[in-house]
């Protein structure tokens, strides 16, 4: 799941002005007497263009499109496959399978595949065991750890009967409406990927997961209205995402082949994936009413983690994405590009201000705006039940975490684009002596239910 959610990024335009060139005050510190303001300047101008099209331009298409904004199509009942890559869940995929076991959609059009990239743990023998007397539900494993993608390709090349493939990762919990709310998107051939969205399910855990549940909703309510504008969703989550399966097979030497300076990597490739789809001249479009719960972090380490990994999968699409930006809706393109150079720039400001002595002010103008979109969150959610919601003074940390992360993470993200892990629950394991599926990479004939369980 890779958001790009930069409300703090708001402070940009607090930068300072200084005349004179660089020299200390009275008290001692230093301070860019002279040019501070014309270099920041472009920085600013990419901040407003961002803040526009984020809070203000997607959401105004969105109210001027009404029902166009998100279409559907009740008659459209294809045979889907659900494919979960699995890797070191434990007994998280026991419950991601049996909520899929409850969708709301024609049985015998439905079809469950957990693909096991050779976990550590018992998360193998948990698959099976959700796999036991369900004949939809297949478990198959890896020859090798391959990465989320590939693992995802075997899948995919198996179910030949499917017509849509959804992915799901294996530690979220599916609302039972939500594959027939995917597949309702479908509403044109040109359409070939609908995402849906992730609620924090630990919200009330301590002040990480408040704050991490109204990041997520900004992320999911209001960052990608404009982008849905056009059907040129740029990011659409692994965790619940629907595709059309001969297009991942048209894709498929491009997933597989994908890597940075000869190293296959393994992370963001669910923005890779609709990086390239929309590269191919396809649609990409997002859905509110198709969603899944699962766990967010709950310790600085375990954020920390989730941020670099997400910033590296950022840098990676976005830069990848430069030679063809030209190919998008011009006020898509026009984003993307001002949300790279924004990126990159970001942490330069953030120096200038501890160099010139205003990290402090900088500091209180996030506090300042993050109070503010709390302050919009508890009016969106006022109506939800208060099990559902959490204090709008929750995402004040999020002030301080945001400098903090573009500062040491953007570079950080740079400087390691390289790396070849999951990164997320542990490194690889070696093959299995044996695999439920066969040596051709077909299913058996029936499910692979009847292996050890827990």
């Amino acid at each position: 799941m890779a958001h790009t959610v930069a409300p703090a990024n708001l402070s940009l335009a607090r930068v300072g002005v200084r005349s004179g060139g660089w020299g200390r005050d009275e008290g001692g510190s230093w301070r860019d007497g002279g040019q501070g303001r014309m270099e920041l300047f472009p920085i600013q101008l990419l901040f407003m263009v961002v803040l526009m099209n984020r809070y203000v331009l997607g959401p105004l298409l969105r109210r001027l499109k009404g029902r166009k904004f998100d279409r559907v199509d009740d008659t459209y009942l294809p045979r889907v496959a659900i494919v979960i890559p699995l890797f070191n869940e434990g007994e998280g995929i026991y419950h991601g399978v049996r909520s899929l076991l409850e969708q709301d959609y024609p049985s015998h059009l439905l079809q469950i595949v957990v693909v096991d990239d050779c976990s550590k743990d018992d998360s193998y023998a948990w698959a099976l065991k959700a796999a036991e007397g369900n004949p939809n539900v297949i478990v198959m494993r890896n020859p090798e750890n391959m990465g989320k993608r590939k693992g995802i390709n075997r899948a995919v090349k198996a179910a030949t009967d499917a017509e849509i493939i959804v992915s799901v990762d294996s530690d979220v919990i599916v609302d039972k409406a939500a594959v027939r709310q995917l597949v309702r998107r479908f509403v044109s051939p040109r359409i070939a990927a609908v995402g849906g969205r992730t609620y924090v399910t630990n919200r009330h855990q301590n002040w990480m997961t408040r704050m991490i549940e109204i990041k997520f909703h900004f992320a999911q309510e209001w960052l990608k209205d404009l982008e849905r504008s056009f059907r040129q969703v740029m990011c659409l989550s692994g965790c619940l995402t629907a595709y059309r399966r001969h297009v991942l097979l048209e894709l498929e030497p491009i997933l597989e082949a994908r890597a940075i300076a000869g190293i296959p990597i393994k992370y963001g490739e669910d923005r890779f994936l609709t990086r390239q789809i929309v590269k191919h001249d396809y649609e990409t479009v997002y859905t509110l009413d198709a969603f899944c719960f699962t766990a967010a972090p709950s310790t600085l380490a375990g954020y920390f983690s989730q941020q670099l990994r997400w910033r590296r999968s950022n840098l990676v699409d976005l830069l990848g994405g430069l030679s063809h930006a030209w190919r998008l809706h011009p006020v898509v393109a026009v984003h993307y590009v001002s949300q790279l150079a924004l990126l990159l720039s970001y942490p330069l400001v953030i120096v200038h201000n501890v160099l010139t002595g205003e990290f402090w002010d900088i500091l209180a103008f996030h506090f300042l705006v993050i109070g503010l979109l709390g302050v919009i969150y508890r009016i969106e959610t006022r109506h939800l039940p208060a099990d559902r919601r959490v204090h709008g003074a929750s995402f004040l940390p999020m002030a301080l975490l945001m400098p903090v992360t573009y500062a040491l993470f953007t570079p950080l993200a740079l400087l390691t684009l390289d790396s070849g892990s999951w990164e997320t629950r542990g490194s690889a394991s070696a093959a299995p002596e044996t695999s439920p599926v066969d040596s051709g990479g077909r299913f058996p004939p029936t499910h692979a239910g009847e292996g050890t369980t827990p």
